[in-house]
């Protein structure tokens, strides 16, 4: 038996997980800003062993327990360099979970996309896969790739940003500095934005219609529906982000050749819908055509569940 924590903005999601998938499984909120990391530590520490004990787990018998962090994190020495997510600086949570845990079982630290695609591999879209690589279409756009069935994630710390690879010079400005990157083009954040800015500006829209008149209420699963009954505007919105989206996924398949590329977070709910058009842009934009190997195009199979089981299985 492993543990797998993948720790979001609004939650910590933690689970018992074995060859069958995830046994169990607990959640914990995340506190107001006031709350130190290393109290959040210990509240994970906590729900770990209160989990361990009531699925009667003897610590010493727990292979290993793995960690899912947004942000840049320093395999080697546990520690998560910078998390914008959470507003953590050089946080040493490996060393802070052992203290508090008082074990010696091995743990591990990866970023929280990383560990999803690799818990993809293992269980979901990609498995029997060698080489995957994961984009998650949420808030940001994260990235995670996969090679020999490891994680890769350069040799220098920082390194597979796939959110942030410029796909248009001067562009618009994102939370990194820089302007143009994939981010801001590409996450459910830009479409949601993209549409009710258009939606402002056309209130007959069907953007509006589905959303009850209430803007701020428009989401992806209301873009996509008005879309699908053919609203005019609607179907720019869309259109203007599948272009965007299919530079950047044009991008990791020239790069890597992997041999699947997987959407997840909030956008890859639309499944083929998504995926059918995204396959036909992206075929038409890669180096070579028809000679070299397209990447298929699909979506998350294990949702929310994934960076549980690729952080359990980080050791």
């Amino acid at each position: 038996m492993r543990v797998g924590i993948d720790i979001g903005g609004m939650s910590v999601k933690i689970g018992l997980v074995d060859k069958q998938g995830i046994a169990a499984k607990s959640v914990i909120k995340t506190a107001s800003a006031s709350q130190t990391p290393y109290e959040l530590i210990e509240q994970m520490a906590d729900a770990v062993s209160l989990l361990l004990r009531e699925n009667s787990v003897e610590p010493e018998s727990c292979e290993g327990i793995g960690i899912a962090c947004p942000g840049t994190v320093d395999a080697q020495s546990g520690i998560v360099a910078y998390s914008n997510n959470l507003g953590w600086e050089n946080v040493a949570i490996l060393e802070a979970m052992r203290e508090r845990m008082a074990s010696s079982t091995p743990m591990a630290l990866a970023n929280d996309a990383d560990a999803a695609a690799l818990g993809e591999v293992l269980c979901g879209a990609a498995k029997g896969k060698d080489s995957a690589v994961l984009l998650t279409l949420g808030t940001g756009v994260g990235g995670g790739v996969i090679m020999n069935r490891k994680i890769f994630s350069g040799f220098l710390r920082g390194g597979c940003e796939l959110g942030h690879m410029a796909i248009e010079r001067n562009g618009r400005r994102c939370t990194c500095g820089r302007r143009g990157c994939l981010e801001m083009y590409a996450s459910a954040t830009a479409l949601m934005e993209h549409a009710r800015a258009v939606a402002a500006e056309h209130p007959q829209s069907l953007l509006c219609t589905l959303s009850g008149g209430r803007i701020p209420d428009i989401d992806g699963k209301v873009i996509f529906e008005a879309r699908k009954r053919n609203d005019a505007l609607a179907g720019l919105v869309v259109d203007e982000y599948l272009e965007n989206l299919s530079i950047g996924i044009v991008n990791i398949v020239n790069i890597f050749r992997p041999e699947i590329v997987i959407l997840g977070g909030g956008v890859s709910a639309q499944k083929e819908y998504l995926t059918r058009e995204l396959q036909r842009r992206v075929e038409g934009k890669c180096f070579g055509g028809t000679h070299g190997q397209i990447s298929p195009i699909v979506t998350s199979e294990l949702g929310n569940d994934a960076g549980i089981i690729g952080a359990a299985y980080l050791m």
